[in-house]
């Protein structure tokens, strides 16, 4: 089982920045992808960023060139860069962990990102 905590959400105005912290804990495969997803009231989740062990990452076409993910395997974490957040990035954040080669995988708790002047 994977336990992963998450932390940085919070309020911020337009054009700010967060930085979102991800820590997995558990029986932790060498071999992963870790990232984030997002979902705001009235629409389905939706990937954000993920990062693979090897450093390979995917991004939402809405976040490039303004979001950046990054992870530290020794510690297990993975760090999403929030900047020039928009109100449209308002949502729910999710970290998710999967060893790749499964389907499935493991959700953290979901932090609050809210984007408002």
């Amino acid at each position: 089982q994977v336990q992963l905590v998450e932390s940085g959400g919070g309020l911020m105005q337009p054009g700010g920045s967060l930085r979102l912290s991800c820590a997995a804990s558990g029986s932790i495969v060498s071999v992963n992808v870790m990232g984030w997803y997002r979902q705001a009231p009235g629409k389905e989740r939706e990937l954000v960023a993920t990062i693979t062990t090897g450093g390979n990452t995917n991004y939402a076409d809405s976040v490039k060139g303004r979001f950046t993910v990054s992870r530290d395997s020794a510690k297990n974490t993975v760090y999403l860069q929030m900047n020039s957040l928009k109100p449209e990035d308002t949502a729910v954040y999710v970290c998710n962990y999967r060893a790749l080669g499964r389907l499935n995988g493991y959700w953290g708790q979901g932090t609050q990102v809210t984007v408002s002047s």
